[in-house]
């Protein structure tokens, strides 16, 4: 059986989301990103529509469902 190899920057990188992640309102989450609209989501329940979405300054939308934070969304997710 054939070795894999992976490049280290890829397992150094996964280490620093362990901490980020840990820091998270919930420890369960989907994340996916759409490459084309360069955006990330990040849900905290299985995704679902929120029922109201706040954005920041920096435009990041909190979404809410019925009060609850349920995902993030980060626009220009590469940019950043």
């Amino acid at each position: 059986m054939a070795s894999k190899t992976i490049d280290k920057s890829i397992i150094d990188d996964a280490l620093k989301l362990v901490h980020l992640t840990l820091k998270m309102p919930q420890k369960k989450m989907w994340i996916d990103y759409d490459e084309e609209a360069d955006v990330l989501y990040i849900s905290f329940k299985r995704p679902q529509k929120a029922t109201d979405t706040e954005m920041t300054d920096d435009g990041i939308l909190l979404r809410y469902k019925d009060g609850v934070l349920v995902g993030i969304t980060i626009l220009d997710a590469s940019k950043r």
